[in-house]
């Protein structure tokens, strides 16, 4: 609220002050606001949606300093042949949930073959395998989850 004010308050006056004044004093405040505020970040979207059934009744991993809960969720795609035939593609989805609340609603209601609604994101790590050696992972970071019955 006070950034809002100040900020008004220059604006006023920056308006009553002569064309060429008004040029000087927005270069003297645009450098005073790069030095105080960092620079202004690009907006950017990482969103998914998925609707599907659960693989498997979800599992706790993690420390109990940052525990996540871990579920499976297929999706299915459907393709017709020029023949008539029909093919249903299923793809698996790594499914991560780090939020107190929707971890233990997931951990107390979700089952296998159940179907949900899932929104988050797409997160990216690696992890060491047994062999020692780092493999990528990729999963979808839960922010809400939507039980069907």
């Amino acid at each position: 609220m006070f950034t809002r004010n100040v900020m008004n308050h220059r604006c006023l006056k920056l308006l009553a002050l002569k064309p060429t004044n008004l040029i000087n004093n927005l270069r003297q405040t645009s450098a005073v606001s790069n030095q105080q505020e960092p620079e202004r970040i690009e907006k950017t979207i990482n969103s998914v949606q998925l609707l599907g059934r659960i693989g498997a009744d979800p599992q706790r991993k993690g420390s109990s300093e940052h525990p996540v809960v871990v579920f499976s969720l297929a999706t299915h795609t459907n393709y017709r042949y020029e023949s008539g035939e029909f093919l249903q593609r299923t793809e698996w989805h790594r499914v991560i949930c780090f939020k107190p609340g929707l971890r233990e609603t997931i951990m107390n209601y979700m089952k296998k073959g159940q179907r949900v609604h899932v929104t988050g994101r797409i997160t990216y790590g690696e992890v060491k395998g047994d062999d020692g050696k780092n493999r990528t992972t990729t999963a979808i970071q839960a922010e809400d989850v939507i039980f069907f019955q």
